[in-house]
C-alpha cells in the first residue's frame, strides 16, 4: 500500500511510497482510509525525530474492508471514524474496534476525521467538569482544533461559554457563532469567576485562567502549545484565595471505551449540529504544505488530508 512515511532526509520529514500492509490483530478491523486530519503533536513529531519508515497519525475515516475476527466491531462496508497511536497516513490502517466509532453513510470523510483528537479531547475533558447547565465555563486556546469543538459542546451542554483567544478581533465573530457568549484576550481579563476553565495552552494561560476559578471549581489542562511552564504567585493557592479549587490533568490515550463517544460525535458532524471546521484541505501528497501551516502557526482550526 501506499503511505506517507517519515524520511529525515525530506525537508518535510515526510515522503509519500510504499509500504507492507497492515496486518490486523483479533481485536483489530482493517480499514481503508479515505480522509485524515493532522494534529500539531505528530507534525512536529514528523519533523523532530520520528525513526525513519515509520507511518504516523492518529486521526482517520474510512471504511471496513476487514471485520475484525473476534466478532467485535462493525462488518465490511461500514464507513467508521478510527483513532490510534500511528497507522492514519496510509491507504489501510489496522485499529482496535474499541477505538472505532461508525458514520452516517452520507458523511462528508474529511469532516468526519477531524473528529479522533479534537473532538474526543474536548468532549471527555468537559465531562471532568461535571454538570456545566447555567455556569460560566472558559475555553483558552478556542481557535484550535480542540478548542472550537470545546466551544460547541460547552454550549450545548447548556454553558456560558466565555473563549480567550490571542486576537479577538479577528476570531471573535468565528467564535460566538459557534456559541461563545464572550471573546476575551487574556483570562486574567475576565470580570466575573468561572466554575470551570478548558485549558489547551498552559503556561500563564492556565495560571490566569486557575486565578478565575470561583470556589468548588476545576481547571482541566489539556494542551500544552506554548510550551512554558507555569508559575504560581505567591498565595494564588491559598485556601482564602478560593476554597477547594482543583487542577486535573488530560491524557486521551488513557481514556476507555471511545466508541461509543466517537459514534456520537460523528453522527453530531453529520447532522450539523457540530462543525469541523477545517482550516485547510488538500490531497495528501501536499502534507508538507499543511505541515508547515500548522507548525507556524498559521492554521486556526483543521487541516484535512484527503487520501486519494
Amino acid at each position: 500500500m501506499r503511505a506517507l512515511i517519515t524520511d529525515p532526509a525530506t525537508p518535510s520529514g515526510l515522503l509519500l511510497s510504499e509500504t507492507p500492509d497492515p496486518v490486523p490483530a483479533p481485536d483489530e478491523a482493517l480499514v481503508r482510509v479515505t480522509a485524515t486530519s493532522l494534529n500539531h503533536g505528530e507534525a512536529s513529531l514528523a519533523r523532530q525525530g520520528a525513526p525513519a519508515g515509520v507511518v504516523l497519525g492518529w486521526d482517520a475515516a474510512g471504511v471496513v474492508v476487514r471485520p475484525a475476527a473476534d466478532g467485535s466491531g462493525p462488518p465490511a462496508g461500514t464507513p467508521v471514524v478510527t483513532l490510534g497511536m500511528a497507522g492514519a497516513w496510509a491507504e489501510q490502517r489496522a485499529v482496535n474496534t474499541a477505538m472505532l466509532g461508525t458514520v452516517p453513510e452520507d458523511a462528508d470523510p474529511g469532516a468526519i476525521s477531524t473528529i479522533p483528537v479534537a473532538g474526543l479531547s474536548a468532549l471527555r475533558a468537559l465531562r471532568r467538569l461535571g454538570p456545566v447547565l447555567g455556569r460560566r465555563v472558559l475555553i483558552t486556546g478556542a481557535t484550535g482544533g480542540v478548542g472550537r469543538y470545546a466551544v460547541q459542546l460547552a454550549r450545548l451542554a447548556g454553558a456560558h461559554v466565555v473563549a480567550a483567544t490571542g486576537d479577538p478581533a479577528a476570531h471573535g465573530d468565528t467564535l460566538r457563532s459557534l456559541g461563545a457568549d464572550e471573546v476575551v484576550a487574556d483570562p486574567a481579563h475576565l470580570d466575573e469567576p468561572v466554575h470551570g476553565v478548558l485549558d489547551m495552552v498552559g503556561g500563564p494561560a492556565l495560571v490566569a485562567g486557575y486565578d478565575r476559578l470561583t470556589p468548588g471549581g476545576t481547571l482541566v489542562a489539556v494542551g500544552r502549545v506554548t510550551g512554558e511552564g507555569e508559575t504560581f504567585p505567591y498565595a494564588l493557592l491559598s485556601g482564602d484565595r478560593g476554597h477547594d479549587r482543583s487542577i486535573v490533568s488530560f491524557y486521551l490515550p488513557g481514556e476507555s471505551a471511545l466508541g461509543p463517544d466517537l459514534t456520537w460525535l460523528a453522527a453530531k458532524v453529520a447532522a450539523r449540529v457540530l462543525t469541523p471546521e477545517i482550516s485547510w484541505r488538500g490531497p495528501w501528497d501536499k502534507a508538507p504544505k499543511a505541515m508547515d501551516a500548522l507548525l507556524n502557526r498559521r492554521l486556526h482550526g483543521k487541516a484535512v488530508l484527503d487520501i486519494t
